[in-house]
């Protein structure tokens, strides 16, 4: 299985949703944080375009974005979990998430996060009538915090994890082959809110083994980013809808609650 083109348009839905999945849930899984321990099949999975019923169970697995993708897609009427609607949805943005059943969201994130979240799900909880979104940027800012999963146990720093969790756009800038060259913004503390910092150049892997997830790369486009990871193109309509849902989540955190799970763990 070697590096395959950008699934939307080429494939058929059924197919394009798992691999589209398997793209973004594969660099966090790589550093063992979350999903199973079988990362090196989900990076094969995603680098195919072939699907068959073992990447639906490797998708189960992953204990934070699964739920989101049930909930999107019961909510929505869609059922399919891994219907390329929804997991677009969930990590990138789109309008699908608009109007949906706040108390179910409430709901949901209750049975999920009550019991690890513990005395903070008070804390949690003050997300859900600030408008919060089931969108990765939200679990990102708006759960770690409360739920342990930004305590260095890997080695990394809160901001660090905040910002390399959180699913990036880029402009590319040179393809070195198994690697990009992007321009970023990175997240930033300045003791009282987050925000997106002044561009800079990072280096971006699209290639391990011979495996990867998109190529052919040309400077100027657009690219989301996971971790360490090109996860896919975005076209002008995806690169908005990242760009206003990441923005949505990071205005509830800085300026939406009593008490901001990001300024609780960055001090």
């Amino acid at each position: 299985m070697k590096a395959s083109p950008d699934p939307r348009g080429t494939l058929s839905p059924e197919v394009a949703g798992p691999l589209l999945f398997a793209r973004f849930a594969y660099p966090p899984n790589e550093l063992g944080y979350c999903g199973s321990e079988d990362h090196r099949t989900l990076l094969e999975y995603g680098a195919a375009q072939v699907v068959d019923p073992g990447i639906r169970e490797l998708a189960k697995g992953f204990s934070g974005a699964w739920p989101y993708l049930q909930f999107i897609a019961t909510e929505t009427g869609i059922g399919d979990p891994l219907d390329t609607r929804v997991v677009e949805a969930y990590w990138i943005g789109s309008p699908l998430l608009e109007g949906l059943d706040v108390t179910a969201l409430g709901n949901s994130l209750r049975d999920r996060f009550a019991p690890r979240a513990g005395a903070s799900w008070k804390y949690l909880e003050e997300t859900i009538p600030a408008k919060a979104l089931p969108h990765h940027s939200f679990h990102v800012l708006g759960v770690y915090p409360w739920v342990g999963l930004l305590n260095g146990d890997l080695g990394d720093h809160p901001l660090r994890i905040l910002d390399r969790c959180r699913i990036r756009w880029g402009r590319v800038v040179a393809d070195l082959g198994e690697k990009l060259v992007v321009s970023s913004r990175p997240l930033e503390w300045d003791g009282r809110s987050l925000s997106l910092g002044a561009e800079i150049e990072e280096l971006a892997v699209t290639t391990l083994e011979g495996y990867g997830f998109v190529s052919g790369f040309s400077p100027g486009e657009w690219v989301a980013l996971h971790w360490d990871w090109v996860c896919d193109r975005l076209d002008r309509r995806q690169l908005a809808n990242l760009q206003r849902y990441t923005n949505t989540h990071l205005s509830i955190a800085n300026h939406g609650l009593a008490h901001p799970g990001p300024a609780t763990v960055l001090g």
